[in-house]
């Protein structure tokens, strides 16, 4: 549905969008430079779309309100093209997002959202950890929901990709009409409407689609909204897994498991369905020691790496996956959700893994970088963009291969070493 999000950098509270000085730095992006002027072009496309747009229920005032001076956001074209500056192996990309600092924050947000949480549990039946560990997934527990640094907006970006994007037009085109059908039913303004280049928004990153179709007004205030607080954003997820995703009430994701010893790799192949107690008879066991908790659930046998973790996975991991199809982001988002609740990390370390480093090993990590002169805005324990930046250059530096701008106990025994 979306792109993976990062563990980025960043220091708002979650507060109401597009006030003060954050209202301030969205005008300044929206009158800046990454907004070419309207060309003679798009301006013939957007009275031709017009029509469409009115198809689609969309009245003259808004469309014209909306998109008559409207100035399309051609950055995106350079963001949609770009590769991923930096790769990460399984065990990387799960202890980033699965970090000491989100883990902790994931637990004060559990305890300051916890009757919303309850409720939604009792109405969707979605685990709320579930529900948290996608939240800290998507937008680190609402970090970056309205930070102009990372997020921009929509409709330009929207309108820019329906334009001049021809590859996945009719898809781009669709998500502007629904945009515009947001504002239509007033439940956001253009200027509130921020987020990814591609527009997804939000707590749990919404692409406008998805805010109309799966969206719940949660809270009762007469519309729809995933930002501010975050109750229609948890329902409206919660709806998604459970109607899109397909997610089965009291079931668990699945746990790690132990293998038998001497068993062939081929029994981990994420394809055999059998219930937990069909694996516990041929020799697969928690690798807690506890008890399957309902046996007769049918799961699946999955091993990312010859040689590290086992997990019998279930429906409901598959409901997370629909959310976003990526078996990296499905396994760190169910993990982080059973961090939160309190449960311990994987008792089986990937092949070639290090274990997560602490908060105050990264703060270390970074106080020492930025002692070197590396630039590195805070020393907060948090691997966002600019920490990952700052490391690929200094494992560059020091000839350290791969330099992939890991945060991780290698490169923190390199910095103790003199220059």
């Amino acid at each position: 549905m979306k792109r993976i999000s990062l563990d980025l950098p960043l220091h708002l509270t979650r507060r109401a969008l597009m006030t003060g000085a954050l209202g301030a730095a969205f005008n300044a992006t929206i009158a800046g430079s990454a907004f070419a002027a309207q060309s003679p072009g798009f301006a013939r496309w957007v009275d031709a779309f017009h029509a469409r747009a009115t198809r689609h229920g969309i009245s003259d005032a808004v469309y014209f309100r909306v998109m008559r001076h409207l100035t399309p956001d051609t950055s995106v074209y350079e963001q949609q093209s770009k590769q991923a500056e930096f790769t990460e192996d399984m065990w990387q990309y799960i202890n980033r997002r699965c970090s000491e600092w989100r883990v902790n924050t994931g637990k004060e947000r559990a305890k300051e959202n916890a009757g919303v949480l309850a409720r939604v549990e009792r109405e969707f039946g979605v685990d709320r950890y579930i529900i948290l560990g996608l939240w800290g997934m998507e937008s680190s527990f609402g970090d970056v929901v309205a930070n102009p640094k990372y997020m921009k907006p929509v409709i330009p970006a929207l309108a820019a990709l329906a334009y001049g994007e021809p590859r996945r037009r009719k898809y781009w085109e669709q998500e502007l009409l629904n945009a515009l059908l947001i504002v239509e039913k007033g439940w956001g303004r253009p200027d509130e409407m921020v987020g990814s280049w591609a527009g997804a928004m939000g707590h749990t990153q919404w692409m406008p689609e998805v805010w109309l179709k799966m969206g719940v007004d949660f809270d009762h205030d007469g519309r729809v909204n995933p930002f501010g607080k975050p109750d229609d954003a948890f329902a409206g997820t919660a709806k998604y897994l459970l109607e899109r995703g397909k997610y089965k009430r009291g079931e668990a994701w699945g746990c790690e498991v132990r293998m038998p010893h001497g068993a062939p790799r081929r029994l981990a192949d994420n394809r055999t369905w059998r219930t937990y107690a069909k694996w516990n008879d041929i020799g697969v066991r928690r690798a807690d020691g506890a008890a399957f908790h309902r046996p007769h659930d049918q799961v699946k046998l999955w091993q990312p790496a010859e040689g590290g973790p086992a997990f019998l996975v279930g429906q409901n991991f598959r409901a997370v996956y629909s959310y976003n199809p990526s078996s990296s982001y499905s396994l760190a988002l169910v993990h982080l959700g059973d961090l939160v609740r309190g449960d311990g990390p994987f008792r089986q370390q990937f092949p070639g893994g290090e274990r997560a480093p602490t908060l105050e090993e990264v703060k270390e990590i970074q106080r020492r970088l930025k002692e070197r002169g590396y630039p590195m805005d805070t020393v907060d324990g948090r691997t966002g963009s600019d920490t990952v930046r700052a490391i690929a250059a200094f494992q560059k530096k020091v000839d350290m291969d791969p330099a992939d701008g890991y945060a991780g106990l290698k490169v923190l025994a390199r910095l103790r070493q003199p220059n």
